[in-house]
């Protein structure tokens, strides 16, 4: 990656719907140039795709939870994951946890049903967002 991919990825994390003309004016390369890099880089795998912001409280799923998971079944969990809707990042960790799964919900309910259901997977331990002061930024490119 030089410096005109690094630009273009850093504006693109900001705003992913700029018309390429925009784009190609801001760091003063043609439209079909940037295609053309933005393309190779998603070739490469540095771009993986481009997604919508959602804002989960609109949709009445406003409770963000963070279960931590130890003693895990591994291929089990992964499984249950991928399958459950309100699931939506799974990471693997090192460390007295083997799991953190985030999971965004309507209500505590469903959250207590997650956890019955995920519990023969592994222990859980449960963490509710109560504001997010710092949200995602984006990647230092």
């Amino acid at each position: 990656m030089d410096q005109i991919d690094q630009q273009i990825v850093r504006i693109l994390q900001d705003d992913a719907r700029i018309p390429w003309s925009e784009l190609g004016r801001q760091i003063g390369l043609s439209a079909p140039a940037v295609i053309e890099r933005v393309r190779k880089m998603e070739d490469t795998g540095i771009i993986e795709g481009f997604r919508a912001v959602i804002n989960p409280e609109a949709l009445a799923q406003g409770l963000l939870a963070i279960v931590m998971f130890e003693e895990t079944r591994c291929a089990g969990l992964i499984e249950f994951c991928k399958g459950h809707p309100e699931v939506v990042e799974c990471h693997r960790l090192t460390g007295s946890y083997n799991f953190m799964v985030k999971l965004q919900t309507a209500s505590v309910a469903t959250l207590e049903r997650f956890l019955d259901d995920a519990s023969v997977y592994g222990k859980p331990s449960t963490w509710i967002r109560l504001s997010t002061p710092v949200p995602f930024t984006g990647y230092t490119v």
